[in-house]
């Protein structure tokens, strides 16, 4: 990916100027509304020097966790009132700077931010002046959850390390391919584009990190690979994805859209809000909780957690089987539906907590699927690991991959590729 054209453009050239030459780490942040996770990642060979948590900010007693990866230390982990997110970072800066790492380092490349949602306008890393930032601002309305914290991180990065360039990659970006037609609802356009009301998609850095690894699983350039990604998480979504191009995916104007999540209802009949509205007396903030944070697994059995499912399900739980088959039934529509969106599948690729970890969601899922040419082996499905890996029989027409995800390398990756080209 490359950055978008517009008044970036002299930031970024300034970015590459700044950068010293031996300038090769990356400290990638994610910014929560009271959280801060952190990388530190070394591009000359892609290794993780540290990584580390801020949690509970703004609470009484926050936490801080941290792993000196680099030196191979015991973790460390602390408690203390942290006020907010600037006094989060400074903590981040005292851990690092603890173990040789410090954000004064001439090493240090840049800083990569995870920004959630960056409209039509950003298809790319972009680094981020004071246009972009306000930009990220008025994006607010459509990311009302993501996009503040995302720019508190921001601010305060900046204010700590104002020479140093700070590179925004977006969850939407690598979404911003899909055509118009997959990309439109079927809204009055003049109301759709007064209010910004489209398709977007989320978890973005994760289906293009796993869509190309998946390739390289294949032994294929990623040009010439049809893969279904399925991100399946606390969160979840799934995406089409030909030759290295987003072409659809499940989640859209917000992540409430698409499959079954943890605590997100998913696809829905735009009715149903009404007749809440009517019938039950529910405000639109009420709705809003119900389908964001009571639905979904947690709404239907009480355990967003697919490993105290499963568990459930073994002991006969009828209330867990049934959220577990609602579930795998929507994950199957989604992979027959981006099996006519592409035409033509090569690859169906789970990642994620879920995806990775999950043997009996990925039988489940796959289960039936061979009118489509999808065929698992079992006993390959049912070995657990750490890396990629084929878990489809050999007779398959369509590999099934397990791909870990790695979200802050591909953040970083993209930062480090933006600041030093």
């Amino acid at each position: 990916m490359t950055a978008n054209a517009g008044p970036a453009t002299d930031a970024t050239a300034a970015a590459q100027a700044d950068a010293p030459a031996e300038a090769t780490q990356v400290l990638v942040l994610n910014s929560g509304s009271s959280s801060v996770k952190y990388q530190l990642l070394d591009m000359a060979d892609s290794t993780r020097l540290a990584t580390g948590l801020v949690e509970r900010i703004g609470e009484e007693t926050s936490r801080v966790t941290h792993a000196p990866l680099a030196t191979g230390g015991a973790k460390r982990e602390r408690e203390q009132p942290i006020a907010d997110h600037e006094e989060a970072l400074r903590a981040v800066t005292e851990e690092l700077t603890a173990d040789g790492l410090g954000l004064d380092s001439p090493k240090l490349a840049a800083i990569g931010h995870r920004v959630v949602h960056g409209g039509q306008r950003f298809s790319g890393p972009t680094v981020i002046d004071r246009e972009v930032l306000a930009e990220i601002e008025r994006l607010i309305p459509v990311a009302p959850l993501h996009n503040p914290a995302n720019i508190t991180g921001i601010r305060t990065a900046m204010g700590l390390r104002p020479d140093l360039p700070q590179v925004a990659v977006f969850d939407t970006a690598f979404h911003t391919t899909m055509p118009e037609h997959a990309a439109r609802y079927a809204l009055d356009v003049e109301t759709a584009d007064a209010h910004r009301i489209r398709r977007y998609g989320f978890h973005g850095t994760s289906h293009a990190y796993v869509s190309r690894e998946t390739a390289k699983l294949l032994g294929r350039d990623v040009t010439d690979v049809n893969v279904i990604v399925l991100h399946l998480g606390n969160g979840a979504s799934a995406s089409a994805v030909e030759g290295g191009r987003c072409v659809d995916t499940s989640m859209g104007l917000t992540p409430l859209e698409g499959l079954v999540m943890g605590t997100r209802s998913g696809d829905i009949d735009p009715a149903v809000t009404f007749h809440l509205r009517r019938v039950a007396g529910m405000s639109v903030d009420e709705v809003d909780e119900l389908l964001n944070k009571k639905s979904g697994l947690i709404g239907l059995c009480g355990d967003n957690d697919m490993r105290e499912i499963g568990r459930r399900m073994g002991e006969g739980d009828r209330a867990a089987q049934l959220a577990f088959e609602i579930y795998v039934h929507r994950l199957r529509k989604y992979v027959g539906a981006y099996t006519a969106v592409l035409g033509r599948v090569d690859a169906v690729a789970f990642t994620a907590g879920v995806g990775e970890n999950s043997a009996a969601v990925r039988e489940a899922s796959m289960r039936g699927l061979g009118a489509l040419g999808i065929e698992l082996d079992a006993v390959r499905n049912s070995v657990r690991g750490s890396s990629a890996r084929l878990i489809s029989a050999d007779t398959s027409r369509v590999a099934v991959a397990v791909v870990p995800t790695d979200e802050e390398l591909e953040i970083a990756t993209q930062t480090y590729a933006l600041v030093s080209a």
